[in-house]
């Protein structure tokens, strides 16, 4: 199992490069009244069948040849489940797929968030040809980074270009801590 939740969300959005995505949602959502933590991944890779749909939740199906298991999506459904919360997945070939756990906040055997800024500025650095919309919220507040407005920003320059990379790790820090209070969960 994975330490934190920050590495599923890393797990689910390399499933959706894989898949050929160019863009991918990625939604973390707290909220301490409702006691849920909900996080979403969206892409518009290649999506999958039905069967496949079916059978990606068994760790001994994946779709990838270097390997004979496909760990990532049940255990982010098996931590999700664990905490009385819920998990989906909805797909379809050509339009891509949606991923979504609801994890009960307080719950004792939640695992923590993690290092969510690091697993966002790994995602958006490492995957040039992919654009990613971030939206982290947190008891209402929230902010969003679109990759698709600094493209526009930055033209060719690419994002792993020291300067930028670093803006954007400063930008996820600074806006996560204006948006949580630092909060850690």
């Amino acid at each position: 199992m994975m330490t934190e939740l920050s590495l599923n969300i890393l797990d689910v959005a390399e499933n959706s490069t894989r898949a050929g995505a160019t863009l991918v949602f990625i939604n973390v959502t707290a909220d301490r009244a409702a006691d849920r933590l909900t996080i979403s991944i969206e892409d518009n890779g290649c999506g999958m069948t039905a069967e496949q749909l079916s059978r990606v939740t068994d760790p001994f199906f994946t779709s990838r040849t270097t390997r004979k298991v496909g760990l990532g999506v049940p255990f982010f459904k098996y931590a999700a489940e664990c905490t009385g919360g819920t998990f989906s997945i909805d797909s379809e070939p050509g339009r891509g797929t949606r991923t979504e756990a609801v994890f009960v906040l307080s719950h004792i055997d939640r695992m923590p968030l993690g290092d969510i800024t690091a697993t966002i500025h790994t995602l958006i650095t490492c995957h040039q040809d992919t654009d990613f919309v971030y939206t982290y919220s947190y008891d209402g507040r929230s902010f969003t980074l679109d990759t698709r407005q600094l493209r526009e920003i930055l033209g060719d320059v690419p994002f792993d270009v020291p300067e930028v990379s670093s803006y954007i790790n400063d930008y996820l820090s600074e806006n996560k801590l204006e948006t949580d209070g630092g909060a850690i969960y």
